[in-house]
């Protein structure tokens, strides 16, 4: 049900609800679905097992599950619910895009990068995004429809197939953090995402297995939603796309400021990283000439001060035809320089992917 205040968005009249898939089920939920199809209650669990602990949708690979079982259960619990476009690599390919077409034809993308220290995955939450922000080339093409949980995890899952397999150069590795920074804005999709870092952070074989403190969740500042997840006691990390520290510039670049103004969306931040335990993150895309002035990270650094907040700076990825663009290296190093004469940290994204068009939203824009 939807908090009073929040956003909510409803599919396009017409469109196909995804299939059921094992991991839009809770354990409950999973051995109701087995025994509702004739098969003993712990058939959940090795279902469960197989595709989150063995990466594996494959019913002939489940020696365990009766030959006759197999394709019954992997037709109801394991459909098909998106399939790859196309890879594009880049950086040596320890950067991947993925363009998924869904069942329904509609397009999304994530992206894997890897580290010498560390692999990381950003992932779609939803296809497009109702958020409006001009200088981003998601929230231009506007929302289609939000994703299943079962579509946000198998992004995961995938991912961790690729990796195990030794398809990302440099050997078999681990999935070791998850940013929902892809396409769509996240707390707008609240349910279906909070049943994905359950699916993902549940041990095998409920869940992947994956650490609740490798997930990062960015907003743009739906406080209603923010506290709702406050209340979860995740800990997650919690990123809030800002953009602007002043409510004038801030309405032009993140429309939702209208309705829950840039104080409003700090205070919400800072009470999530209280309960959490976690240090909130500010995203700041620094577009040239537009929220990129020294005064600007001035303002900002006041009103971080004491709130135990870094803020990480990315340099504008601009998407084909745009009037935004990146700032002049001068400029960010002087708004760098003005945050940390305010005692606030900050670092400067690596800005990975801009040849394969490793903005959100890009490459399904140019598929369409």
């Amino acid at each position: 049900m939807p908090v009073p205040g929040e956003l909510t968005f409803v599919a396009p009249r017409g469109a196909k609800k995804p299939p059921r898939h094992l991991a839009d089920l809770t354990p409950a939920e999973r051995r109701e679905a087995v025994t509702a199809l004739g098969e003993k209650p712990f058939r959940a669990r090795q279902l469960s097992r197989h595709y989150f602990a063995r990466l594996s949708d494959d019913p002939t690979s489940w020696t365990d599950i009766p030959a006759a079982a197999r394709e019954r259960l992997a037709g109801e619990l394991l459909p098909s619910l998106m399939s790859v476009v196309r890879h594009i690599s880049c950086d040596g390919g320890a950067t991947r895009k993925t363009l998924w077409r869904l069942h329904d034809g509609t397009l999304v993308e994530s992206v894997l990068m890897r580290y010498p220290e560390r692999v990381t995955m950003c992932v779609s939450s939803q296809a497009g995004c109702g958020m409006n922000c001009p200088f981003c080339a998601t929230g231009q093409a506007g929302l289609d429809r939000n994703l299943s949980t079962a579509e946000i995890v198998h992004q995961i899952v995938d991912g961790a197939r690729a990796l195990r397999d030794g398809e990302v150069p440099g050997g078999p590795a681990r999935l070791s953090n998850i940013v929902f920074m892809g396409m769509g804005e996240p707390l707008a999709n609240y349910k279906r995402v909070v049943g994905a870092i359950r699916r993902l952070t549940d041990e095998a074989p409920d869940g992947v297995g994956l650490s609740q403190r490798g997930i990062t969740v960015s907003t743009v500042g739906l406080v209603p939603a923010m506290r709702r997840f406050t209340d979860e006691g995740f800990s997650c990390r919690l990123a809030v796309s800002l953009h602007a520290p002043d409510d004038e510039l801030r309405d032009t670049l993140v429309p939702v400021n209208t309705r829950w103004k840039v104080r409003e969306v700090l205070d919400a931040a800072s009470d999530y990283a209280e309960r959490s335990g976690r240090r909130i993150s500010i995203e700041y895309a620094l577009i040239r000439d537009i929220n990129d002035q020294a005064w600007r990270a001035d303002l900002l650094g006041k009103m971080l001060r004491g709130r135990g907040a870094h803020v990480n700076l990315i340099p504008l990825n601009p998407t084909p035809g745009s009037k935004w663009t990146a700032s002049r290296p001068e400029d960010e190093r002087a708004f760098v320089a003005a945050l940390e004469a305010r005692g606030v940290p900050v670092t400067v994204r690596d800005t990975r992917g801009q040849e394969i068009e490793g903005a959100c939203g890009q490459l399904a824009a140019a598929e369409r």
